[in-house]
């Protein structure tokens, strides 16, 4: 009977330790469950706010960059998130070297593309506004951005793909989440390619840093030279043909936030790289950490696409440029009496054009030229 009794017990308390952890899993699987949605449905609506945009956005080379990332963060949101979400109902998913091998591959290979689509918007800023010869000359239009993905792609899968042909080892981390590659190994070959890795994603984060702040460094002083020269009728009417100005401001906007993001998940991933390669840490806590903050950026990416589109943009301008109103009406008063001529054929368009906050957004790709100071005189 006490035996009976002790049985019952037993197994009571076994059903009770059971339902315990199944509901621990449970609650734990949510946040992956979650981010998993949050990334796929961000992503799915920023491609399609990209894809129904004006003709000349999609034509163009840095959206096509910008769509591209999009795609990469979709793709690796799919084929990462199921793993992990598998593998907190049961464990057990990951111990499969096979698995383990893949989902390394998946966090190395998004890493590096992202890292690699944002320098390379980066760059094209870069070339459009400080080298526009260069950009001409080079031919950077739509199908030249696809095919620098395609490049990115395929140079980043073989990268990638070199731990699965031996040259380095993925290991299920402490934490039983998650794999990546031995990044602590003595072995020669392996540590050189955690070494290779690391620097390539470092020179890819300062090239970044550093093309951002030179297309910053160039508006800036175009802003200055610009606002600096006199108005004539010529001038207005060149200034008039480069009011893509707006679409020029939008694109650098979505650069540099899309960076300061990206830039922002990668980098401690990268630093724990070094950290763990020349064993200056042995913090799991802070390898698990590393990658979540860099699961994080694909779900905040698409969102910067999404609030800057054209529309919502115009109207953050439109908002900004209302603080300075009466400062505007005075000097469009003032440049009344100094360009009667230019007032009168058309006014809306010359208060537009003497405006310092429109004129500064000009696309350096315009040429301007100086006014004559004798027929400026006489006018």
């Amino acid at each position: 009977m006490e035996d009976s009794n002790f049985t019952h017990g037993s197994a009571s308390v076994n059903e009770t330790v059971f339902q315990y952890s199944h509901a621990t899993r449970v609650e734990t699987v949510a946040l992956p469950v979650f981010m998993f949605a949050g990334g796929a449905i961000g992503n799915l609506i920023a491609i399609i706010v990209l894809s129904v945009s004006r003709q000349e956005r999609k034509s163009s080379a840095f959206y096509t960059l910008v769509c591209g990332l999009a795609v990469t963060d979709l793709l690796g949101t799919c084929l990462a998130s199921p793993i992990t979400i598998s593998n907190y109902l049961d464990q057990r998913v990951l111990k499969d070297q096979h698995v383990c091998n893949f989902l390394s591959f998946l966090l190395l290979f998004f890493s590096l593309t992202g890292l690699s689509i944002i320098c390379a918007m980066a760059a094209e800023r870069y070339l459009a506004i400080c080298c526009p010869y260069t950009y001409e000359r080079w031919g950077i239009d739509r199908r030249f951005a696809q095919k620098f993905l395609l490049f990115v792609y395929i140079s980043h899968i073989f990268v990638c793909c070199l731990p699965m042909m031996g040259m380095a080892n993925s290991e299920l981390q402490q934490s039983n989440t998650w794999c990546f590659i031995d990044w602590r190994t003595d072995e020669p070959v392996a540590a050189t390619y955690t070494l290779l890795y690391g620097l390539v994603s470092l020179l890819i984060i300062l090239g970044t840093i550093v093309l951002n702040l030179l297309v910053c460094g160039a508006l800036l002083l175009m802003r200055q030279r610009t606002v600096q020269r006199p108005v004539t009728r010529a001038s207005v009417r060149e200034r008039w043909r480069a009011l893509s100005s707006a679409a020029e401001t939008q694109m650098i906007a979505v650069l540099v936030i899309t960076s300061v993001v990206v830039l922002a998940c990668s980098a401690p991933l990268v630093i724990q790289v070094f950290a763990n390669h020349f064993k200056l840490t042995d913090d799991h806590k802070a390898d698990l950490a590393a990658i979540r903050i860099a699961s994080v950026n694909p779900i905040l990416d698409p969102w910067i696409y999404i609030l800057l589109r054209r529309s919502l943009f115009r109207r953050l301008l439109s908002l900004s440029r209302r603080g300075g109103r009466s400062n505007r009406s005075s000097t469009s008063q003032r440049n009344m009496y100094m360009y009667p001529d230019l007032m009168t054929e058309n006014h809306v368009f010359t208060h537009l054009m003497l405006n310092a906050n429109v004129i500064s957004q000009l696309p350096a790709t315009v040429k301007f030229t100086l006014p004559d100071t004798d027929s400026l005189g006489q006018t």
